[in-house]
């Protein structure tokens, strides 16, 4: 049923209401809310050599509001190590991925879970079914106790009872609703005393933060000990591009190197100093000689003009007369179909290493993201398949991987005034009210979805302290896990952050 059908229905039944003198259905009471159900199972898997045997509970959970009213369940896959002495001290993190309107499907199969699905090495397409699943001998099962969770809108989390999708589709609302599950779980489990961390992916980062806010920034007082950002996007301001906001140009602008090295548009001399170097030189360029072009404007003389011309023609591969004509300023859109023009290709947008074929070559942006479709078939296929015959869980409503709806009804407000969220200062309170708070940043160096420059301009800020947070980099991009050195890479970093 649609929402205008819903309306109208609900528009005739009151009118109905009006005019008749007695209604019956008023007097009925509410259809009490059913237990949401849990599926469990046992099983064990291989990570460094060592057998780690693990209890999987996959279900729902009711959440309720200030009356004590369920409004919503939320489903969630908890792994309990079961081979481990004194399990209650051993950490438990909470794992979510982004969107907003993302299934916690891809951190679940591609780095943290027990299981993953495999996809082509080397950026390239997934192709069709059937796909492989394996056992992941790189989880972190073997360190930490693992809780997926799927905020509402997504996988099969909705909405119950007196609950609407408004209460839970936004920054604020969200971030309640994580908590809110995260409180209850640690009194289910009895885990209220052991290491607690977050971990999140893309807009899970976002929501990291603001989860960190509400579970340590007023009476709740639930002490973490770390977050983990996997692709992180704290301060919108870096990744939102309208004029008079050069902050984008700056931090993409390294991510263009990155991608123009990859594909081989930058020169022999560039190229000879090796991807690291180059990068580093472009970090320099956007800190100093282009931020001042950048904010001189047309206060900018003709040689300073075209010193900068030449340096971002250097960095981005592309050329001069085309970034003269975009006033030294080119999005990171128009740079993912410009690059490979000449080729009649255009370069990923999650990913810059995934090459695509667009219908033209004419547009100004792609028709798809060839690093979105080159895996998503493998993972949306991954899950139903893993939750069915795996965990043996009966789902009785279809497994939504993306919604587009709750990405467009979402709610971006997190305070009275008005401007691009920003939650970074939200760790930097919590690393001064906590001593032992800290953070762990994985970064794709080919990843123009959160790059990892503007990341870097946001840490440096915000109140963070710098002697707590690790910054990693990958030669990968959003997800950097697809490519099987960089899942060895991150997850021994991870492993590492825990110890």
């Amino acid at each position: 049923m649609n929402n205008r059908t819903s309306i109208a229905i609900a528009l005739s039944f009151g009118l109905a209401l009006i005019s008749s003198p007695i209604s019956l259905a008023a007097d009925k009471p509410a259809k009490p809310i059913a237990q949401p159900k849990v599926f469990k199972s046992t099983s064990s898997v291989r990570i460094n050599g060592d057998k780690v045997s693990y209890k999987t509970i996959a279900g729902g959970t009711l959440l309720k509001n200030d009356k004590q009213e369920a409004v919503a369940n939320m489903f969630s896959t908890t792994y309990l190590r079961t081979d481990v002495k004194k399990s209650a001290k051993r950490p438990v993190t909470f794992v979510f991925n982004g969107g907003p309107g993302s299934a916690s499907i891809w951190l679940h199969l591609g780095i943290y879970g027990p299981k993953r699905v495999e996809v082509p090495a080397g950026a390239k397409d997934d192709g069709a079914a059937p796909y492989k699943l394996v056992k992941n001998e790189y989880s972190l099962l073997d360190v930490t106790d693992l809780v997926f969770i799927d905020p509402i809108g997504t996988g099969v989390s909705h909405v119950v009872g007196k609950g609407e999708n408004k209460d839970f589709w936004g920054v604020k609302q969200d971030a309640k609703s994580i908590a809110q599950f995260i409180q209850q779980w640690l009194t289910k489990h009895n885990r209220w005393n052991s290491p607690k961390y977050l971990a999140g992916e893309s807009y899970g980062t976002t929501r990291a933060a603001a989860v960190t806010q509400e579970l340590q920034g007023g009476w709740t007082d639930v002490s973490l000990n770390g977050v983990m950002l996997i692709s992180s996007i704290l301060d919108f301001t870096h990744a939102r591009y309208q004029p008079g906001n050069n902050q984008p140009y700056l931090g993409f602008l390294p991510t263009m190197a990155a991608t123009a090295f990859y594909h081989g548009k930058v020169s022999a001399e560039d190229k000879a100093l090796g991807l690291e170097a180059f990068i580093e030189q472009s970090r320099q360029f956007a800190l100093n000689d282009y931020a001042t072009a950048l904010v001189k404007g047309n206060r900018l003389s003709a040689d300073e003009k075209q010193r900068v011309l030449n340096e971002l023609a250097r960095f981005t591969g592309l050329k001069e007369s085309y970034l003269n004509a975009l006033n030294l300023r080119v999005n990171a859109f128009r740079y993912e179909k410009e690059l490979l023009r000449d080729q009649h290709k255009t370069v990923g947008r999650l990913d810059s290493r995934f090459i695509g074929n667009d219908y033209d070559s004419g547009g100004e942006r792609f028709d798809a993201d060839p690093s979105g479709y080159g895996i998503d078939g493998a993972y949306t296929a991954a899950i139903n398949h893993y939750l069915a015959n795996d965990l043996n869980v009966k789902l009785e409503r279809p497994f939504t991987v993306l919604s587009s709806d709750v990405f467009r009804k979402w709610d971006w407000k997190i305070g009275r005034s008005m401007s691009f969220v920003n939650v970074a200062p939200y760790l930097g309170k919590a690393q001064r009210e906590n001593s032992q708070f800290k953070i762990f940043v994985a970064n794709g160096y080919y990843d123009f979805a959160t790059p990892f420059f503007a990341t870097e301009n946001t840490i440096a800020d915000n109140g963070i302290d710098p002697s707590r947070v690790e910054m990693k980099y990958y030669q990968a991009g959003h997800m950097m896990y697809i490519e099987p050195s960089e899942l060895k890479q991150l997850s021994e970093d991870l492993r590492s952050f825990y110890k």
